[in-house]
């Protein structure tokens, strides 16, 4: 078996150009899950937005992103991941017009709700268009490291991009700034992107599928979203688990029936793949939460600016980068994939384990920034090959539907970890407040510096169940994830016929 594989020698000449623009679009959609954040409080106050509805600015836009994921993911496999791609960021960049423009609540709900609708035709479709355009094994590790790093960091870049706007020009360019990156990679991907011959899935589309899969994962979204407001033993939230236990029950029955699902189960019974989708809905669980406290202790605890509060976030972003370009891309090729992503869920749980010590005044330069890098450096390093491992060996025209699959973990799993470790925070800043009480009798300052006290005690709390989680996805990539390192691996798209598979072979570890 000669070391290139053939299909690089007809590989896309454009598919480095192609790159740019899908990592484009990629940014623009991980900044809007974080950008929004820092101006909500600006535009609640400009548009009247009362404090009950304001969480609804980012519901809407996480429920119509996660509930309509996969059938994004299939929509791509079916009209063809370019078409997807450039539809997906025209609608993104008129629904964010729409949001820059709004005049009142009705208006920057609905406009939230169309971007996580574009955005989830967008995203499976830009993921499933590098699976099926770099098959060359040292190309696609390049390219899945530059793709990692985004996906990774783009959410830090998006707090000091949100702090700058907010503060320097106006909230609305929030919105705006969208605009710009779309077009640019909508009209990139026209003229450069060429889709491989014979990748799509032309059979009829499953109604039933995408009705229970939508209805089952908007109301696993929103319990969780109600549970972090509302409490875990609210009649509704209850009811909203209830419903989507029953709802994504039906949906995997349906779709064991069906003749063509809507997501095929062999997509997720491949234990590779399925190992990448738990053990990453588990990290980004801890991640999302931690970028919540963090947040909240730079600009509450430590009365950082809304820019010092994005710059703060620059040592974890420097860490995603080279933990993706510099060790995961040229590791990949040269180790089995969980070699990286089990060791590296265990050096970003070292950084958070770091940070159970944080404590009102810690020092930045000794203790947060040491942190941030080693989160970094360890989320980087295990995302890349997770992100490439998604797509692994799966037929060409299920390439979309795999890729959305890789993206409803890390949007369910962002859902639960803001509720759950907001909770769980909550919880341990009441118990210490209350056995403190008679600390902040003494007068308003001492009240004050008490309540700090209890915010970081809850989230140093909460932190120590995000080690766990980390812990946790370490454990499941070494145990599930099996595969080789891929010396040759020929990936899904080089086919002709609509129903070719292009294996990967690899050598069993």
């Amino acid at each position: 078996m000669s070391k290139t594989p053939e299909p690089s020698l007809t590989a896309d000449p454009s598919r480095w150009k192609a790159l740019v623009f899908i990592a484009l679009a990629q940014l623009m959609v991980v900044l809007d899950a974080t950008i929004v954040n820092i101006a909500l409080p600006t535009a609640q106050q400009d548009l009247g937005i009362s404090d009950g509805n304001r969480q609804w600015v980012i519901t809407a836009y996480a429920l119509a992103f996660g509930g309509l994921l996969l059938f994004g993911g299939r929509i791509a496999d079916l009209w063809g991941r370019k078409n997807a791609f450039i539809v997906g960021l025209v609608g993104f960049a008129a629904a964010s017009a729409l949001g820059g423009a709004a005049t009142g609540e009705a208006m920057m709900l609905g406009a939230r709700a169309l971007q996580g609708a574009f955005g989830a035709l967008l995203a499976p479709a830009a993921l499933s268009l590098l699976a099926v355009m770099f098959t060359d094994a040292n190309e696609r590790a390049k390219a899945f490291g530059i793709y990692g790093a985004i996906a990774g960091g783009g959410g830090a870049v998006g707090l000091i991009l949100g702090g700058f706007l907010t503060e320097y020009l106006d909230w609305r360019w929030t919105f705006f700034v969208n605009i710009p990156f779309a077009v640019v990679a909508a009209v990139g991907a026209w003229f450069v992107i060429r889709e491989p011959a014979g990748a799509r899935n032309r059979s009829p589309l499953d109604i039933p599928g995408v009705i229970l899969s939508t209805l089952g994962l908007v109301a696993l979204v929103y319990g969780f979203t109600r549970a972090e407001s509302d409490g875990w033993t609210d009649p509704v939230t209850l009811g909203l688990f209830v419903g989507s236990v029953v709802l994504l029950g039906a949906f995997v029955f349906t779709e064991s029936k069906v003749r063509s699902p809507l997501l095929p189960l062999r997509v997720l019974a491949e234990r590779n793949r399925g190992g990448v989708y738990l053990s990453l809905g588990l990290a980004v669980i801890a991640m999302f939460g931690l970028f919540l406290f963090l947040t909240y202790y730079f600009q509450v605890v430590e009365g950082y600016s809304a820019v010092k509060t994005g710059f703060a976030f620059l040592p974890m972003i420097a860490g995603m980068i080279i933990g993706s370009t510099q060790i995961g891309a040229r590791l990949m090729t040269r180790v089995p994939p969980r070699l990286l992503m089990g060791p590296g869920f265990l050096v970003a749980a070292s950084g958070m384990l770091l940070l159970t010590q944080l404590e009102v005044g810690s020092s930045y330069p000794a203790l947060i920034l040491p942190a941030q890098l080693l989160l970094g450096l360890g989320m980087g390093t295990a995302f890349m090959p997770a992100m490439s491992l998604s797509t692994h060996g799966v037929d060409p025209a299920d390439a979309g539907v795999a890729s959305a699959m890789v993206n409803t973990s890390q949007q369910v799993g962002g859902a639960i970890g803001t509720a759950l470790l907001n909770t769980i925070a909550a919880s341990a800043t009441t118990s210490y407040l209350v056995s403190h009480a008679a600390d902040g009798a003494a007068g308003g300052a001492a009240l004050g510096a008490l309540q700090a006290q209890g915010m970081v005690h809850g989230y140093a709390a909460a932190i120590w169940w995000a080690v766990g989680i980390l812990a946790a996805s370490a454990v499941i990539a070494l145990a599930l994830i099996n595969t080789g390192r891929p010396d040759t691996t020929v990936v899904a798209g080089s086919g002709d016929g609509a129903g070719d598979e292009v294996k990967v072979p690899v050598i069993a570890h």
